[in-house]
This record gives structure tokens, C-alpha cells and sequence, in this order.
């Protein structure tokens, strides 16, 4: 299959390309930014070269090859190394998985030779070592892809890298909630095949602990410290991989190779519509927010993301196919890749198992959108579209793995409640609203809600505007995948349902991107109307950046006054200020566009281009929330982030040390007191202490519960349980080691349940002085004290 050289800037071509220097340099730039950004947030260089390392040995070259293996036939370069990447993070999985259960951990690096050595053996294999395709992206494209790719480095280094230390070292030093139970679970991956919880020793872990399998990986391939690759080299990494295959998946679905920018920008930049700053989590109307959710505070997000939007792309690619003759559909442009071949449902299979259990949200938008697909096939054709149906049963049988495999059927509190997430904006329990008005409230909180996490989606109104619904199969599913996202958050109860809208974003991104790219051609731009272009949306953002970010409490009062809601006391009230804003801004829009439409009746060149300029100002309107998250880090560190002293890292980094990976620990710390010592006779009401079990790396008797699923099933679908440790015989076990210790309690301890350390943290209570006579004290700091029992 040839590529003739489009009339778009960026563009795919079997054309003779630039030097070798020139079509690498762009993915050279991106990757020394982010070098200088890490080395500058204090990483060791020697951890960067190991990853590196780790990289291109653990993940690249055996995904590449095989990727190459599993296609029909080339197509560029960058698209062998972008899936080839994911689909080593799915062999990973299966080496980690061998190796941890036959306890050769320490043979982690040479699993890429069971690759390797097939690929170096079998004449019919070697081909695969050398790119067999002429196909090169231009340089404009290039660009374009590896800029994204600076973007999101240079926003995390903002928002997380430069602010978070590796290894708390001061009494005050802080650290996002949530960073010690992740820790905690990779250091888990590295002995356990299933995880098990590690602040509850050997209790069952039901939950989607993908993620913590790679990092363990990542540790025993490479040899980096789990607390560097958490805090610094895993989240930038993976979100440089997500926008990498956003913008190939995007060419092989879209057909133009210009849309993979476009695509990656709306993935990344494009958040959540908002007239509020700051925007702490209190104010976050619907939900996980799609940019800071996305990174370093949820890690299974992060990696869950590349993942997915592959397995978009090769369900993609299978949908593409005719129902005839296995050719390329009448929809796809000239400038399509070729189809991947028979091998795409291989690959299907891979990352629909990987992501099954990467992120438990993800692979049910996935298999929604498919149905729709298959759904619509079927009755437009009145055939059963076979195709889909076995792509189906592959997505089905791989969520099916994850329910009763990995989650044990487990809900984790989520209930089938419709609107029971935004229902509380328009509740009226007494009643005293008039039924017009109560409508107007609920149809304000959905529209509200649609404005909140939608925006990326606008580009796909123009699309099936366009095409009256007469949508080629991939494009229907990418269409059910986006909207069972907003649906499912609609329907099921629980915070944790907003990582369902999250996951479907991704489809919707690229729908959107599609329809953009449609508008943006029928406009047929010259040069200075696409500079043109490219500036007003940069100056529609920065206006409305600094805007908000200025006007915003002043906008807020502004908004109350005009509704009659000084105090705030309706139900509706946090949606006002963004609402109102929304509707001044399509009163300005629809006043450009009688503006416009005048002015083409005096200027014809302005006819038939005012679609692409209104389309593109809407999507910028979503912008400013990247920009919000830096200044607001800048300012001061998320609520999430509480106090971890450094004498609590160091002497659980000297039980690691001095202790084998098998060890169980006993401690009196449960309580993560937000900012000191839960005062006396104060009942905790946060059980997340996970710092033990995360530096030492060792599981723990009882640390705290908040996150164990069976602790989350009664939580009611909140996002952490609470409540008292369901086994008080062996919690008061666990607490007489430390204030009532006798000889018997401690044998019990040591022969029943392997504790070989007591690890008192004196801040939630000292120790009884007959401690010291029963066991022996190894480590005293004065905050914590450890005593090994012999």
C-alpha cells in the first residue's frame, strides 16, 4: 500500500524522508527534557540509566519483536515501537508471573532472552530485527507528537516531581495519601503471585494490582529503588508511551496522520470545564478529575492508559476490516496504514487481558462500545456481524478472567443507584420547589455535568452532524465507549465510578479529534488562516486562564448575588459559577458568529470557516485546567498530602535492610494522623498507615485497613473503610505485643503468625518498659523503636 504526501502539515509518506539525525531528533529532544527535568527534581543519573536500561532491554525489544511477528505488514517505524512497547508490557506480566512463582526473582533480567533467542534462531523470525517499511512521519508530525510529549514532562515535573521528595528525609516533609499503599503493593508484586494486602499480612488482595507487577518488574530488570520509580521515572514514562500510541492509534483509525497530534492534545490538555481557583478536591463537582488523576496519584491510571487506547486501536483495526473481502472499508482514507492482518486478534487478546486487570474501569467502557458497534451492524445489515461477535467473546472472556479471577466478584461498595452521584445537586427533600423549577435544577445539574467531563468529546458533534449517523463501524465504537463512560458514572454509586467517565475519555478523544480533522479540511485553511487559527486558540485560552484564575472568587459572589444565593445555601450552588460562565460565553459565541456571518457576506474567504474557529475555541475553553494545576502546585501541595516524618522511613528502610522479604512485622501504628498525634481518648478515623509495610517492604500483621476489599464492601461505596478491624481477637493480639507483652503473646506471634520484628511508633503509644525484658531492641530513634524476637 502506498501514502500520497497529504496537503496537511503532518503527514504520513513512502516519499524518501529526511536524514536519519533529522526523523530522530525530535524523539531525542523529548527524551533529554525529560532527563534534565528529572535530574533537576534530584534523581541519580545512575537510576536514569538503569531505567533506561530497563526500557529498552525489559520492555522494547521484546514487545517489538513480537508486535512485528503478530502484524501482516509494516508500516512505520514509530508504530512498531509504540505497540511493541505495550505489548511488552503485556509480556512483562507473564514473566513476572513465572518468576515470582519459581522464585527466581534474581533471574529477572534474562527473561528477554526467551524472546531474544527465538527471534535470533528461527530463520522465518530474524526478519523481524530490521524496520522492513520506507513509511516516515514528517518532521512537522514529528514535532508536533514529541512537543505533547515535553508538555506532559513538563507538567508533572511542575506538579509532582519537584515537589515530592523520593524518600521523606524531615519530620515534616509531606507526601500524597496515597503513595505508601502503592509503594507498598509493588514491593508486595516482588515475593507474591497473587498480591496479597501487605498492611494485613496474607490477607487476599481482590483488586486490579496490574500496575504494582510492572513496577516490581521494573525493580527486579533494572535494579531501581520502588520508591524512584514511583516518585520519579514510572509516571512520566508511561504518560510519554500514552501520548506516543494516542497519536499512532489515531492515524491507523482516523486515516490521517495529522489527527495523532491532535488526538494526543485533546487526551492530555483539554481537562474539565471550571470557573473555580483553586480547585481543591472539595470542589470537584463530578468526580476524579481526567489530567491530575491521570498521573501520579493514581498509578494504576497511569498505567492502565496506554493499554487501553491499544486495544483501542487493534479492535479498531478488526473493525475496519470489510465483511466481504478483508479489505480496508470505503471510509478510510488513502493515507490509512495497512490492516495489522489475521494477527490483530492476538493482539486484541493480549491487552484486553492486561488492561482487564490494570484498571478495573477500563475494559468495560471498551466492551459497551463494542456492543453498540455490533448492535448497529446488526441491524443495519441484518446479519450477525461475526467479526464483532468474536471480538466480543475475547473482551468478555478477559473481563470475565478479571471478575472472578483477580476481584473475586468483589463490588468494592459500588451499587447500581441511578443519578445517585449527582442527585444531591438537586435534592429537595422538603419539597419546596415548584415541579417547573425542580426540572430546570435537574436538567442545569446534567448540562453542568456534561460541560464538567465532556468537553473533549465536542469535536464528535460535527462528525455525526456531518454524517446524519451513518457511522462507519469503528467510528459507532468509539461513540458507545464514550458515552457508557458518563453513563456508568450516572448509574453506579460511588466516587470511584468517575474512572469510568476517565477511561471512556480516551475513545471519546480521538472520535473527537476525527470529527475536528473533518471540520478543519472542509474549512480548506491557507497557511495564515492556520496560524491564525492556532493563535486565537492560544490567546482564547490565556484569556480565560487568567481569568479564572484571577476573577474567579470575585465571579463567584458576582454569580451568588445575581442567583439570590449570598450564603451558598442551595443544593445547586457549586454548579452556578461555571453554568453561568458557560452560558455568557455561548452568548459571546453566538454573537461572534452573526459577527461572522456578516462579515462573510462582505469578505467571502470567511464562508464556510467560522465551524472550524467556533469548534476550536470550545475545545480551548477546556484548557485552563492544565494550567490551573501548575499554578495551584506551585502554590501549595494537594489537601490529599500529609505529613510522613523521615525518622518513620528510616527506620522501616533498616528493616529492610536487616530483614528477609518472607518477615512479618507487628506494629501499633494504624492511624495516619493528618498533621501529629491522634490527641488521648480520640477515636481515628482514618486507618490508612501504610508507611510501615511500604520502606520496609515487608508485610505487616495489622497496619491499617482502610483499603482492605473486604473493609471497602462495607464502606458504602466510599473511597476507604474506617470502621474497627473485622478480627478483634487478633487485633488485641497485635496490641498486647506492644502494652501488655508477655512471653506467650510473643511466641504466639513469632511461631503462628512469622512476626519477627515488634516496630513500636511511640506517637500512637509507648511501649510497656517489659517489652525490652521479652525481646531484643535493634533500633531506637526515639520516635520509633524495633524489637526482634528471638
Amino acid at each position: 500500500m502506498r501514502y500520497r504526501r497529504g496537503s496537511h502539515p503532518s503527514s504520513a509518506t513512502d516519499q524518501p524522508g529526511p536524514h536519519a539525525f533529522w526523523r530522530f531528533l525530535p524523539a531525542a529532544a523529548a527524551y533529554f527534557f525529560l532527563v534534565s527535568l528529572l535530574l533537576a527534581s534530584n534523581t541519580p543519573a545512575s537510576d536514569i540509566a538503569r531505567y533506561t536500561f530497563y526500557v529498552l532491554w525489559g520492555v522494547l525489544l521484546p514487545g517489538t519483536l513480537v508486535f512485528r511477528a503478530l502484524r501482516r505488514r509494516p508500516h512505520s517505524l514509530i508504530e512498531d515501537l509504540a505497540f511493541g512497547a505495550v505489548t511488552g508490557l503485556v509480556l512483562e506480566l507473564a514473566a513476572w508471573a513465572v518468576l515470582v512463582r519459581t522464585g527466581a526473582q534474581p533471574f529477572a533480567v534474562l527473561w528477554p532472552l526467551a524472546v531474544v533467542i527465538p527471534f535470533a534462531a528461527v530463520p522465518k523470525l530474524r526478519r523481524h530485527w530490521r524496520p522492513r517499511s520506507n513509511t516516515h512521519y514528517s518532521l512537522g508530525w514529528s514535532w508536533s507528537v514529541s512537543g505533547t510529549v515535553m508538555l506532559t514532562s513538563f507538567y508533572f515535573h511542575q506538579t509532582f516531581l519537584s515537589l515530592y521528595p523520593v524518600l521523606p528525609d524531615k519530620e515534616d516533609s509531606r507526601l500524597f495519601g496515597d503513595m505508601p499503599y502503592m509503594l507498598s503493593l509493588a514491593a508486595n508484586a516482588k515475593q507474591n503471585v497473587p498480591l496479597t494486602l501487605p498492611q494485613v499480612a496474607g490477607e487476599p488482595l481482590h483488586y486490579h494490582w496490574f500496575t504494582f507487577a510492572h513496577m516490581a518488574m521494573t525493580d527486579m530488570v533494572g535494579h531501581v529503588d520502588l520508591a524512584v520509580i514511583e516518585s520519579r521515572l514510572m509516571v512520566p514514562a508511561l504518560a510519554a508511551l500514552g501520548m506516543v500510541i494516542t497519536a499512532v492509534v489515531a492515524h491507523r483509525l482516523i486515516g490521517r496522520a495529522w489527527a495523532g497530534p491532535v488526538a494526543a492534545l485533546l487526551v492530555f490538555a483539554v481537562c474539565e470545564f471550571t470557573a473555580a481557583y483553586p480547585n481543591p478536591v472539595a470542589t470537584w463537582t463530578f468526580g476524579a478529575h481526567s489530567v491530575r488523576l491521570m498521573s501520579w496519584s493514581s498509578l494504576s491510571q497511569t498505567y492502565s492508559q496506554p493499554l487501553l487506547i491499544a486495544l483501542m486501536g487493534v479492535v479498531g483495526d478488526a473493525l475496519r476490516k470489510s465483511r466481504r473481502d478483508g479489505e480496508a472499508s470505503l471510509g478510510d482514507s488513502t493515507d490509512s496504514p495497512p490492516l495489522l492482518g489475521r494477527g490483530v486478534y492476538v493482539l486484541v487478546a493480549f491487552f484486553a487481558l492486561a488492561s482487564s486487570a490494570a484498571k478495573a474501569s477500563t475494559l468495560p467502557v471498551a466492551v459497551a462500545g463494542l456492543a453498540l458497534c455490533g448492535f448497529v451492524l446488526l441491524i443495519t445489515t441484518r446479519r450477525i456481524p461475526w467479526h464483532v461477535v468474536g471480538l466480543g467473546a475475547i473482551l468478555g472472556g478477559a473481563q470475565l478472567f478479571a471478575t472472578a479471577v483477580i476481584f473475586n466478584f468483589e463490588s468494592y461498595g459500588l451499587e447500581i443507584i441511578p443519578f445517585a452521584n449527582v442527585q444531591n445537586y438537586w435534592a429537595d427533600p422538603k419539597q419546596l420547589r415548584s415541579p417547573a423549577f425542580q426540572a430546570v435544577v435537574i436538567v442545569g445539574t446534567l448540562v453542568a455535568f456534561l460541560l464538567n467531563h465532556q468537553l473533549k468529546l465536542l469535536g464528535a458533534i460535527p462528525l455525526i452532524s456531518k454524517r446524519r449517523f451513518r457511522l462507519e463501524p469503528v467510528q459507532w465504537f468509539l461513540l458507545g465507549a464514550s458515552v457508557a463512560g458518563a453513563c456508568a458514572y450516572l448509574t453506579i454509586k460511588s466516587y470511584n465510578a468517575s474512572y469510568f467517565t476517565l477511561a471512556a475519555l480516551n475513545f471519546g478523544a480521538v472520535l473527537s479529534a476525527w470529527g475536528f480533522c473533518e471540520t478543519f479540511e472542509r474549512a480548506a485553511l491557507g497557511m495564515r488562516g492556520r496560524v491564525a487559527l492556532a493563535c486565537g486558540a492560544l490567546a482564547c485560552s490565556a484569556v480565560l486562564t487568567y481569568g479564572i484564575y484571577r476573577c474567579s472568587d470575585r465571579w463567584s459572589a458576582y454569580v451568588m448575588r445575581l442567583a439570590g444565593d449570598e450564603q451558598g445555601a442551595t443544593t445547586y450552588s457549586l454548579l452556578l459559577p461555571a453554568l453561568v460562565l458557560a452560558a455568557a460565553l455561548v452568548l459571546a459565541a453566538l454573537g461572534g458568529a452573526a459577527l461572522w456571518w456578516l462579515g462573510a457576506r462582505v469578505w467571502p474567504p470567511l464562508r464556510g470557516r467560522g465551524a472550524i474557529v467556533l469548534l476550536t475555541a470550545a475545545l480551548a475553553t477546556g484548557t485552563p485546567g492544565l494550567f490551573h494545576d501548575v499554578l495551584q502546585s506551585r502554590e501549595s501541595l494537594w489537601s490529599y498530602s500529609w505529613v510522613m516524618p523521615g525518622s518513620q522511613v528510616e527506620a522501616a528502610r533498616w528493616i529492610r535492610a536487616h530483614s528477609e522479604p518472607s518477615d512479618v512485622l507487628s506494629t501499633n501504628s494504624h492511624c495516619w494522623q493528618l498533621e501529629g498525634p491522634l490527641p488521648a481518648g480520640e477515636r481515628c478515623d482514618n486507618t490508612r498507615s501504610q508507611w510501615l509495610s511500604a520502606y520496609s517492604e515487608r508485610s505487616v500483621l495489622i497496619e491499617g485497613w482502610a483499603y482492605a476489599p473486604r473493609g471497602i464492601a462495607l464502606s458504602g461505596g466510599s473511597v476507604a473503610y474506617n470502621g474497627p478491624f473485622w478480627d478483634q481477637e487478633l487485633f488485641r493480639l497485635n496490641e498486647d505485643a506492644v502494652y501488655r507483652p508477655t512471653a506467650a503473646i510473643l511466641d504466639r506471634l513469632r511461631e503462628r503468625h512469622h512476626v519477627r520484628y515488634v516496630v513500636v511508633h511511640r506517637p500512637s503509644g509507648s511501649e510497656s518498659p517489659l517489652l525490652a525484658d521479652l525481646a531484643t531492641k535493634v533500633y531506637d530513634n526515639g520516635r520509633m523503636a524495633v524489637y526482634e524476637l528471638s
